[in-house]
């Protein structure tokens, strides 16, 4: 009995002692964390322009080089919340009527989260977009009108192995491929983000088939540590032939 009691003491010390390391770990997480977003000039942009995030600069410079943000446009936005993309996307077509000498666009903010509202946006929270149902609810709210542009800033939670991690994000790239070939109009654009890798390429060649243009993008509002890059496919030609789970057919 005294040797078990001494096992357990010895385990539970163990446990505590590993507790703390990963309290301590964290702390030095969130400390480079704030560190880091007080250093962010793109932190403090946000607050001025009052974007909910940074990466609405993002998107900004992209359209900036790239001009694919009109009045009058229909675009989605998936993996939208907090809503920082889709609220440029509101401006940039004028989706809240701001200028009534521009045509009205139409803008749908999608998330699995819950996002608050958006004036000249319309909120699909709590929605998995991969979903048949998600891809019902979207045709009604649409009534019928193909999309002009396709947009997804989506990365799934870190899990902290790189590998796994970056077979998440090419899974939900490939997502948001197959929904954006389901809703888009002929000759439209579809703008993603994934993290660099060998699978890129195979990714790159994928799109090759369903549209005219690809072209990698690296904003410099995207942190220089981070290995994130967009990929804007231009020109979209149509489905030729079903698509299959995963990959296309």
């Amino acid at each position: 009995m005294q040797l078990s009691n001494s096992l357990i003491c010895r385990n539970l010390n163990f446990s505590r002692m590993f507790f703390l390391v990963n309290c301590l770990k964290r702390l030095k997480s969130s400390q480079q964390w704030l560190s880091r977003q007080n250093a962010d000039p793109y932190v403090e942009k946000a607050k001025i322009y009052n974007y909910r995030c940074r990466s609405a600069f993002k998107l900004l410079e992209m359209n900036e080089k790239a001009k694919i943000l009109f009045p009058g446009q229909t675009v989605i936005d998936l993996g939208a919340c907090p809503g920082s993309w889709t609220q440029v996307a509101v401006q940039k077509t004028n989706a809240d009527g701001a200028d009534s000498s521009k045509p009205k666009g139409t803008v749908l903010a999608i998330d699995k989260l819950q996002i608050f509202p958006i004036e000249g946006a319309t909120i699909m929270s709590n929605m998995d977009f991969s979903t048949i149902d998600a891809h019902d609810k979207v045709i009604q709210a649409l009534n019928g009108m193909k999309v002009d542009l396709v947009l997804s800033d989506m990365a799934p939670s870190a899990t902290g192995v790189r590998e796994l991690d970056k077979d998440r994000i090419i899974g939900l790239c490939y997502m948001a491929i197959r929904f954006a070939a389901l809703v888009t109009r002929i000759d439209g654009n579809l703008l993603f983000k994934v993290w660099d890798g060998k699978e890129v390429p195979i990714l790159e060649m994928d799109l090759g088939r369903f549209y005219k243009s690809i072209k990698i993008m690296k904003p410099k509002a995207s942190r220089s540590d981070s290995s994130e890059k967009f990929i804007l496919a231009r020109g979209f030609r149509g489905i030729q032939r079903p698509l299959e789970n995963g990959r296309w057919g």
